[in-house]
């Protein structure tokens, strides 16, 4: 029998807690429940909602999402939900009556431009990945059979995922308008079979090496942990509708230069020195003063 082991990780909204599992809990389905009714499938969203802050619950995948009332505080009882699901799942206990044979998953994509004119964001109405993934290669791609498939077009360049999407970044040789079509049937396809997207392996891996952890490190000063708390408030959010992603790499306090990574449609997109200098390093100004000199992207 497997021991169940939970993990919790805060979400861009305060009243959301994500408790991430050590096993996947559903075979390929994604489940919101607003309330006892609606989780009549569902014994544990059922036994959730016995608790009178709980709002909203989501399963999916390898983890639950539990939003809250604003009631009580998460710091006030995390660690008694993850203690109470943690003994539920180790107890045997069903999780979402699914259907027990394999059925397709309906899944729908649409094709998003960017600002980057190479880059092209095709958006999911489900959740395909818990955490962000970059692939520069088919090497790269090992882990993810979706981005494995996409690179053996002779015009993919680089694989991007994140949450409910894909950004694709193609080579010049070909115009968007002969492809998109393609490339949006290929990612609907996978995603309706109820494919893996990326390993847990590497989801795992992923998870514990993710940039918003370093929050958490000891080792890192103070304005560096202020500058990545604004970047995951009010910057990813943004880059992330443009199908990209930003990371913080460095906070040089002798230069008061911050050193980040663009990753996505950002990486190599003509406008994002504009983004740069003009959002995002005057965002850092205007918050933290004196602190903050220069932005620069390591890698454009």
């Amino acid at each position: 029998m497997k021991e169940f082991n939970i993990t919790i990780y805060t979400t861009t909204n305060p009243a959301i807690l994500k408790f991430e599992t050590n096993h996947f809990i559903t075979k390929n389905n994604s489940y919101e429940f607003k309330n006892i009714d609606e989780a009549k499938n569902s014994p544990l969203a059922q036994q959730l909602f016995y608790l009178p802050f709980i709002k909203t619950v989501y399963i999916s995948g390898n983890f639950i999402a539990l939003e809250r009332f604003d009631i009580v505080s998460w710091d006030d009882v995390r660690d008694e939900v993850a203690q109470q699901l943690t003994e539920y799942l180790n107890s045997g206990e069903p999780i979402v009556h699914e259907e027990s044979t394999p059925q397709n998953i309906p899944a729908t994509v649409y094709a998003e431009n960017t600002p980057n004119p190479s880059a092209m964001r095709f958006v999911a109405n489900k959740l395909i990945v818990p955490t962000i993934f970059e692939f520069k290669n088919i090497s790269e791609a090992k882990d993810s059979e979706l981005a494995t498939e996409l690179f053996k077009y002779p015009y993919v360049k680089e694989v991007f995922l994140d949450e409910n999407y894909v950004s694709v970044t193609k080579h010049d040789t070909v115009d968007w308008n002969e492809i998109t079509m393609e490339v949006r049937e290929h990612i609907q396809n996978f995603l309706s079979a109820g494919r893996e997207v990326v390993s847990l392996t590497s989801i795992k891996k992923q998870k514990e090496e993710a940039p918003a952890s370093k929050l958490q490190d000891e080792n890192l000063d103070d304005t560096s942990k202020q500058i990545i708390d604004i970047l995951e408030e009010y910057v990813k959010p943004a880059v992330a509708s443009d199908g990209g992603n930003i990371l913080f790499k460095s906070y040089e306090e002798d230069t008061k230069r911050v050193n980040v990574i663009l990753q996505g449609a950002c990486s190599g997109c003509p406008s994002s020195t504009f983004t740069l200098k003009n959002g995002i390093e005057n965002m850092l100004k205007n918050m933290m003063g004196d602190k903050i000199n220069e932005v620069v992207a390591l890698n454009g």
